[in-house]
């Protein structure tokens, strides 16, 4: 996931916003007690999602893929005052522990979790989107995509998370390595579908940035 030296990584952090409080100690707690830490957002990645969601100002947040609620209340830094959150995960044993940081935040009323396949629910979601944060499982990138851009409201932004797949997208293909092969028809579908245009970022392990046209 390292794409440049700890060095510059540290630097960079250095001298980007400083990570708050609540959020510090969600990311030690995670570290402390949570499998698999390194899915965390962590502090820069953090604040690139904070001051995108700043600069589009949503009012409808869609997330997929909560793990333990670090990118949503980055996510929810920029929302408006009369906004929502609605995050989905699959884990049932991480449900109390979002839940207990979200109660801790300013947007505590504000924040909806759903517990389930992310393909089942999102088209119960009867509302339009101004921002989703996409980072569950890469093997239904594609279907979140097409299930995603009829519920977004023009000039809305898709984010997805771990598109460089740890530089695997350059690597040869292993025919058994499903996350890779739809990371490949994702990354190109994002580069050429008429109804986005798309920047990728070399932030962490890959993200891309969509506006729907």
């Amino acid at each position: 996931m390292h794409f440049i030296s700890q060095e510059l990584e540290d630097y960079i952090e250095q001298h980007s916003e400083k990570e708050p409080a609540l959020l510090a100690a969600l990311n030690k707690e995670t570290y402390q007690k949570i499998l698999l830490p390194r899915m965390l957002s962590g502090h820069f990645q953090g604040r690139v999602l904070s001051i995108l969601s700043k600069m589009i100002r949503p009012v409808n947040i869609l997330e997929i893929g909560t793990y333990t609620g670090y990118s949503a209340l980055c996510l929810c830094e920029g929302m408006q005052e009369n906004g929502a959150l609605h995050t989905i995960d699959i884990k049932e044993e991480l449900v109390d522990f979002q839940r207990k940081h979200f109660d801790k935040s300013p947007w505590r009323k504000q924040i909806f979790q759903y517990l389930g396949e992310a393909t089942d629910i999102i088209p119960t979601l009867d509302m339009k989107f101004d921002l989703v944060f996409i980072d569950a499982d890469k093997e239904n990138y594609l279907n979140y995509f097409e299930l995603i851009v009829p519920k977004m409201n023009k000039g809305g932004i898709i984010l997805s998370d771990n598109v460089l797949w740890s530089g695997k997208v350059l690597e040869p293909l292993n025919p058994k390595d499903l996350s890779t092969k739809v990371l490949l028809e994702y990354n190109k579908l994002l580069a050429n579908d008429p109804r986005v245009e798309t920047v990728l970022l070399p932030i962490r392990d890959g993200l891309t940035v969509s506006r729907v046209l």
